[in-house]
């Protein structure tokens, strides 16, 4: 996600930095690189232009260029910019005066759209409310059984006519349903369509007109660029919208759509789709995802998914152990699978600030799981005994681990030094003086401009 761009913008806006007092050219200099990165990176131009326009402004209205920390200051003008390029601030859902809630999901076929309902009704459900699901797409083919599976994976009910009904009958029934249950939300899977038509616009306005809406979503799929663009604009135009969905936003190394929509469209991103996974759907937050695209990661999106992948009374056995000395090869199996439930490796470490500096040299291996597929094979064709006391794995239990994990000796030998060298490093941390020096670490700031 926005890969090229963050590493243009580290590189550009980094060198600025490195050089203490700056000139004028040297600020326009920067901000024309800064320029074509983003017009690279498919965001709208007059996106582009107005937001080097008021960098430009900014940094020459604060007198900063005969200061030594002028470079860092530009920095943060230009991250401060990016956010409010990206809409500023969070925009919630907003539930209705009445439950059910009622949610409208729309968008072109190919989007995302029903999976997005899947995704949307799980994170609702997980943060504590009850949810039901109407399929009201009697078009396309197996959309309703879509969602059917969808909703049992989740544990959310799916209401659902056939597609010998009119979408707004299937609405109407499905709202009143969900009303008798007392359900906070009731989400509307709606009919796509290749392309926008008037059919499709007044089927959504039919359905708007039988039951009161209080959320309009547009699914919209980020690697489509200013089209995506367009499309927001001509529903918003037809239907009015209250919020965006953009998806697919993993596969997309440039990123112009996300860093447009909102700026040309005035409708607020609510929700990023970053995974094909149920849970792989995120709130939008302009200030985190400016800190990412700019280099500087994203810690408070690392430490929500930390919290939600860690189980709390695993933790504290955890912390049991290391304070023991007693932390083996199954913990470290544990731990590797926790790190799995957070996404993809290489979507975790760009939320550490600084990532993108070193990115380039580690083994992409180490960032695609594939690494820590083949450590968890290797410990899962340990004894129990060989897990607690990793010591005593000599060269034929070598042989024989890496025969049944389908490895080699050499790659066992990777792992326990591996592991060797966590268990050292958590009995430092465990130390006094280790927990005072990690507090300390954790006290500065985390970002690789300085500000």
């Amino acid at each position: 996600m926005f890969e090229n761009l963050t590493e243009k913008l580290t590189s550009t806006l980094g060198s600025l930095n490195r050089k203490g007092r700056l000139s004028e050219k040297d600020v326009d200099d920067a901000l024309r690189e800064v320029r074509l990165a983003l017009l690279e990176a498919d965001v709208h131009f007059k996106v582009a232009r107005s937001f080097v326009k008021s960098v430009k402004e900014k940094a020459m209205e604060s007198n900063l260029l005969d200061s030594i920390t002028a470079g860092q200051q530009v920095v943060k003008i230009a991250n401060d910019e990016l956010i409010a390029t990206l809409g500023g601030q969070n925009i919630e859902l907003l539930p209705g005066a009445q439950k059910p809630s009622v949610l409208l999901m729309v968008g072109l076929n190919g989007s995302g759209k029903t999976t997005t309902v899947g995704k949307l009704s799980a994170f609702l459900k997980n943060s504590g409310q009850s949810v039901s699901m109407v399929a009201a797409d009697v078009y396309r083919p197996a959309a309703i059984e879509q969602l059917k599976v969808l909703g049992d994976r989740v544990g959310v009910d799916v209401f659902d006519k056939g597609t010998d009904v009119k979408p707004e009958q299937i609405v109407r029934e499905g709202v009143l349903r969900s009303r008798e249950k007392q359900n906070s939300w009731t989400i509307i899977d709606t009919a796509g369509r290749f392309q926008l038509d008037e059919a499709l616009m007044q089927e959504l306005i039919d359905i708007k007109r039988t039951v009161t809406v209080d959320e309009v979503l547009l699914v919209v799929d980020a690697m489509t660029g200013q089209e995506a663009v367009n499309v927001a604009q001509e529903f918003h135009e037809k239907i009015g919208l209250t919020g965006l969905v953009l998806t697919k936003m993993d596969g997309d190394a440039r990123g112009g759509a996300a860093l447009s929509i909102t700026s040309v469209t005035g409708i607020p991103v609510k929700f990023i789709g970053v995974g094909e996974r149920i849970e792989d759907l995120e709130r939008f937050y302009p200030d985190r995802l400016a800190s990412r695209i700019i280099g500087m990661g994203d810690v408070l999106t690392l430490v929500e998914k930390a919290q939600a992948s860690f189980d709390e009374s695993q933790a504290k056995i955890l912390e049991d152990k290391i304070k023991r000395a007693t932390f083996d090869l199954s913990d470290f199996l544990d731990q590797m699978q926790a790190v799995k439930k957070m996404g993809p490796l290489s979507q975790v470490m760009e939320m550490i600030p600084g990532f993108s500096n070193f990115k380039n040299k580690l083994d992409s291996s180490s960032l695609d799981g594939s690494q820590l597929n083949k450590s968890e094979a290797i410990i899962r064709s340990m004894t129990v005994l060989e897990r607690e006391r990793p010591e005593i794995i000599g060269g034929s239990r070598r042989r024989r681990i890496a025969l049944g994990s389908g490895t080699s000796p050499q790659d066992v030998n990777q792992l326990l030094n591996q592991f060797k060298q966590v268990r050292k490093m958590m009995k430092e941390m465990a130390s006094p003086k280790g927990q005072r020096k990690m507090m300390r670490a954790m006290s500065q700031k985390g970002n690789p401009f300085g500000f």
